[in-house]
């Protein structure tokens, strides 16, 4: 059994689609025997994913910042709720309590969090998967971007297979496995200045 982070929305403004889609990845996890580690919050996909856990008899964590506690409504169904002081302070509690990640789409703190987890493996601070869930293609441009920033050197062509990229549910989960994750970088640990 594996702990997965799943980065996601918190967002109530939303398609109901994003939705559905954490839901379902919330019931393959769960399916899979795997418990969930979450930012902790009960609204928008967060709660979603969370839920639909805990529908299929699976075990779910979630970390979040005091000031959160209100505004993402926290999620007192979790099997475990971690109550911390900063937005740092959940981040590394989250990465600490996982073994494999994966993202759905999301804003600006679902990319931050993914960024930061990316460039821990990396630089080699750990050989987790990554994986984005992105069945409908919001994230394509920011990929053609990241395939942009290798074809101009700023970014190791190494780096993006650190992570990898699916539409499928079932194929997210088995990824998150480590069934067909991408090996860490050939280089071996970057300079922060190379990523």
């Amino acid at each position: 059994m594996a702990a997965i982070c799943v980065f996601c929305s918190s967002s109530e403004m939303i398609p109901r689609d994003y939705l559905e889609l954490a839901s379902e990845l919330g019931a393959e996890i769960a399916k899979r025997g795997h418990s969930l580690v979450s930012g902790g919050g009960s609204v928008s996909m967060m709660g979603a994913v969370a839920r639909s856990v805990r529908a299929g008899g699976g075990y779910t964590i979630g970390v979040i910042p005091r000031a959160l506690f209100a505004k993402e409504i926290a999620d007192h169904d979790a099997d475990e709720l971690v109550v911390v002081e900063t937005m740092r302070e959940r981040k590394g509690e989250m990465d600490a309590r996982s073994d494999a990640f994966i993202t759905l789409p999301g804003g600006i703190g679902t990319l931050e969090e993914l960024f930061e987890i990316w460039t821990a493996r990396t630089l080699g601070l750990h050989d987790k998967p990554i994986v984005i869930l992105d069945p409908d293609g919001l994230f394509e441009q920011l990929r053609g971007q990241l395939d942009t920033l290798v074809e101009q050197g700023f970014l190791r062509g190494g780096a993006l297979e650190a992570m990898v990229w699916t539409s499928s549910v079932s194929e997210a989960v088995l990824l998150a496995e480590g069934s067909g994750s991408a090996p860490p970088p050939d280089e071996g640990e970057l300079l922060e200045s190379e990523l």
